[in-house]
């Protein structure tokens, strides 16, 4: 850092360049408004999911799914991982020249820290800024959590999900520690492309907040593909090895041991709030280090506002995107919107995807509804022919329903395209419209929606009155 010194004044100012942040950036920025915007790497304008997340990752999953088992393992992940990068370059590039473009922001690299409730220090690598702004959007995203495991940390053997999708050797054993969406969809991932996938899950199941049935679908699927699904596994040791790393854990009262060349630990992710210095701000954070928000997502400090992961809560980029209107709205609209009354979809990214919405049937029931279930496997919707046409019928279509209403409570959707379909069920749900309506609408032919028509049409079990 250099000796120089100045300052700045800004409208807005918003630190982190997540989907919310940048959405707010550039909007603010065409009204007028003069807008300061802090990252603090080069490499995630943008935010998580161009760069590191959902983009990468997801073209990883596309990737992996036409490999052919003659296609040599190695070669074909090493180009996935090259034309991936290469995209992920690209887009980050677009995100950078959309805000730079507008004569209003400003966008600087650099570490913001909290001087006082309307100033931070930004420390970038020529300069330390001050930088004073009248509104704050808090942006920053979250971290990967490494679980206290001894010797996790310390091992050569352990990379993160950033490191793993951006080296062109494909492991040729890979160890997964957690269960979670993040834990699937990379055991998913690696198993196409070749590897040998251990996925180890402290808790009974995975896929524990899905119904029993759903969930022994998906462990099927992912069984079935070749990963090795240990549950109830406490692991307890990392040691490395010459050439090798030995993950030791416990299963059933007995130690159990298993050698691989890469771990990934897929623990969740926390708030990257450490560095912030929110305390000199006044803005007050929960135990985990989430930034505590109203419904408006308004700090404890009435001018600041927190966006996306950083503020707890579903850890998903459209939600950071919705996050932006509420704001949005808050500055420069009615003030009405809020985070209550959201309906928000959820995807696993495994083959199939699993994409779910609302209640299920378990929780459906205990929120007192009776309820009535349409479920039918994949590869008995006849009006799914879409399912026998790209040769993917593997998957179950569950929905629960208010048995008095015909009200759709939640859904779950195992099947070719369902991280489509779900869109389309989570509009329901917000505008009211009954099972009967969403089963006897017109769908375009062959298509994936056709499968309302027929799922909706199974009910296999009402409550009685």
């Amino acid at each position: 850092m250099g000796g120089t010194s100045s300052t700045l004044k800004a409208d807005v100012l918003v630190i982190g360049f997540g989907k919310g942040g940048k959405t707010a950036a550039a909007i603010l920025g065409r009204s007028g408004k003069r807008v300061v915007l802090v990252e603090q790497s080069e490499r995630m304008y943008g935010g998580t999911c161009p760069n590191v997340g959902c983009v990468p990752t997801k073209g990883l999953v596309h990737r992996s799914q036409r490999r052919r088992p003659e296609d040599p393992a190695q070669d074909w992940y090493a180009r996935s991982v090259q034309e991936v990068q290469e995209t992920r370059e690209m887009m980050r590039r677009g995100n950078f020249d959309t805000l730079s473009s507008i004569d209003t922001v400003t966008v600087i690299t650099g570490r913001a820290t909290f001087a006082d409730p309307h100033t931070v220090t930004v420390v970038t690598r020529d300069e330390q800024l001050s930088v004073t702004a009248d509104t704050i959007l808090i942006n920053t995203g979250s971290e990967p959590v490494v679980p206290d495991i001894p010797g996790l940390a310390t091992s050569r053997y352990n990379v993160s999900s950033t490191e793993l999708i951006e080296t062109a050797t494909l492991p040729e054993r890979l160890a997964i520690v957690g269960g979670g969406y993040l834990g699937i969809e990379f055991a998913a991932i690696y198993r196409r492309f070749g590897s040998q996938v251990t996925l180890l899950e402290r808790s009974d199941r995975i896929f524990g907040h899905e119904d029993d049935d759903i969930a022994a679908v998906a462990t099927h699927i992912l069984v079935d593909e070749g990963i090795h699904i240990v549950t109830a596994a406490r692991v307890t040791e990392v040691r490395d090895g010459g050439s090798v790393a030995t993950i030791v854990y416990d299963k059933d009262g007995e130690q159990h041991t298993v050698e691989v060349d890469a771990i990934l630990a897929a623990a969740g992710r926390a708030p990257a709030t450490g560095d912030l210095n929110l305390e000199a701000a006044g803005v007050r954070t929960t135990r985990v280090g989430a930034i505590e928000v109203d419904e408006h997502l308004r700090t404890s400090q009435p001018h600041i506002f927190a966006l996306g992961d950083v503020r707890g809560g579903p850890q998903f980029t459209y939600l950071s995107l919705d996050d932006s209107r509420v704001v949005l709205d808050q500055l420069t609209g009615e003030g009405r919107r809020s985070t209550a009354d959201r309906v928000v979809p959820r995807t696993v990214f495994m083959t199939p995807p699993l994409a779910t919405v609302g209640l299920t049937e378990r929780e459906a029931r205990e929120a007192g509804h009776r309820v009535k279930i349409a479920r039918a496997a994949v590869a008995e919707i006849v009006a799914m022919p879409r399912a026998y046409a790209v040769e993917e019928t593997r998957g179950v279509m569950k929905f629960v329903i208010d048995a008095g209403t015909d009200r759709i409570l939640g859904a779950a959707l195992l099947s070719i395209d369902a991280q489509e379909l779900i869109n389309t069920v989570a509009l329901a749900m917000r505008h009211g419209v009954t099972a009967a309506e969403l089963r006897d609408a017109v769908y375009t032919h062959p298509s994936s929606t056709e499968a309302f028509n027929g799922v909706l049409a199974t009910v296999v079990r009402t409550d009685e009155p």
